[in-house]
């Protein structure tokens, strides 16, 4: 509930904590409004079972050295199919959390980079919704269910083994997939930037003027939203003490330390740094 807060930041519109009513994923009747579930969670009085199995299985895991990638899949899937908190109250970015947190915690992470590997996740979207699918679709007829007047659902029947064992093979196939590509192509890619913009911040710094970091990051934002030129704007506002001269050469050394092309996963790598 503490990662909750955290990552839900402005807490006005939601209500923090486990959920109290049902849950579930689909749509609705259009006309009934009632309904039209493709995955149904776990029922409310179970939730704090449930979430103490998480939180002990990944303590496990960590313990007995199970393979990073297979309790990366477990723990995350499992933590989405139980859906614990209200529907847009986190419960996706705490899913994705997870996947981070067991890999960095096993070493994938080399310093100072995150292991993109929401990146090649987001590319195999449809993928990953089948993923979700295999699961839900087998335990779905299982539960029995009836519609609430507030268009909810009621869980008639036990559950709660459902959410706590479950085939995650197909989880585990489609993690180390995903795990296959950030390493061969998005990590790559994301040292290269890691690596340029050292090299950037270094050569302004000696070349042009001794700008604090900040500064210097806020250049390099600048110009690779403005594919490696200064705008008008910011030659004029943030960056009006810039001559023209080193104006030109800060677009030439941009240039030089960044391949032509920004590389993919890189504005991911800044987002996941500042959370």
């Amino acid at each position: 509930m503490r990662l909750q807060a955290v990552v839900i930041g402005d807490s006005r519109f939601v209500e923090l904590g486990l959920r109290t009513e049902g849950g579930w994923i689909g749509e609705h009747d259009r006309g009934t409004r009632d309904p039209i579930p493709e995955h149904i969670s776990a029922r409310p009085d179970d939730l704090a079972d449930l979430m103490r199995g998480v939180v002990e299985y990944g303590r496990r895991t960590a313990q007995l050295a199970v393979d990073p990638v297979v309790s990366a899949a477990v723990l995350s899937f499992g933590f989405v199919y139980i859906h614990p908190f209200e529907f847009e109250d986190g419960n996706g970015r705490l899913h994705r959390w997870l996947i981070h947190h067991v890999l960095a915690r096993a070493g994938y992470n080399p310093p100072h980079v995150v292991f993109p590997v929401s990146v090649p996740m987001l590319r195999r979207i449809s993928e990953y919704r089948e993923v979700l699918r295999s699961y839900s679709s087998q335990a779905l007829p299982l539960v029995e269910w009836r519609a609430t007047t507030r268009h909810n659902v009621e869980v008639l029947n036990e559950t709660v083994d459902f959410y706590r064992f479950f085939d995650a093979t197909a989880h585990a196939e489609f993690l180390y997939g995903c795990v296959e590509e950030t390493v061969m192509r998005d990590l790559p890619r994301e040292v290269a930037y890691v690596e340029g913009y050292d090299e950037f911040s270094r050569r302004v710094q000696e070349e042009v003027a001794d700008m604090p970091e900040r500064t210097i990051d806020l250049l390099s934002r600048f110009l690779r939203q403005n594919r490696g030129r200064l705008s008008k704007r910011a030659r004029t506002r943030e960056f009006e003490r810039l001559t023209p001269k080193e104006v030109e050469r800060v677009e030439a050394l941009h240039a030089s330390c960044f391949p032509p092309e920004a590389p993919e996963g890189a504005g991911y790598l800044e987002e996941e740094s500042s959370r």
